[in-house]
């Protein structure tokens, strides 16, 4: 499901999927297993993100059911693939 075109992805992108996912930023680096403050970086504007953590990020969220918005012209942002019910399980069952 990982986007082939670009591994980037935005410090609000990174905030906006945490926030989908209700997700903590302890809660991210457990289940990551990033460094809070490698996330803390990654989620700052003007932080300094190794393409290596934005993949990981991406990956993350992509295989729980988050989409990537790029701007296009309109705002960047996130969406589900799915709906809530049919995603699996949910952040603590992982």
């Amino acid at each position: 499901m990982e986007n082939t075109q670009t591994t980037d992805i935005s410090p609000l992108q990174i905030r906006l999927a945490k926030a989908a996912l209700n997700m903590s930023n302890p809660a991210l680096s457990e289940a990551t297993g990033l460094h809070k403050n490698t996330i803390n970086s990654a989620e700052k504007e003007g932080g300094s993100a190794s393409k290596s953590t934005l993949r990981a990020l991406r990956q993350f969220f992509e295989v729980r059911g988050v989409i990537f918005v790029p701007s296009n012209g309109g705002p960047e942002g996130v969406r589900f693939a799915a709906p809530l019910k049919d995603r699996g399980p949910s952040i603590q069952g992982d």
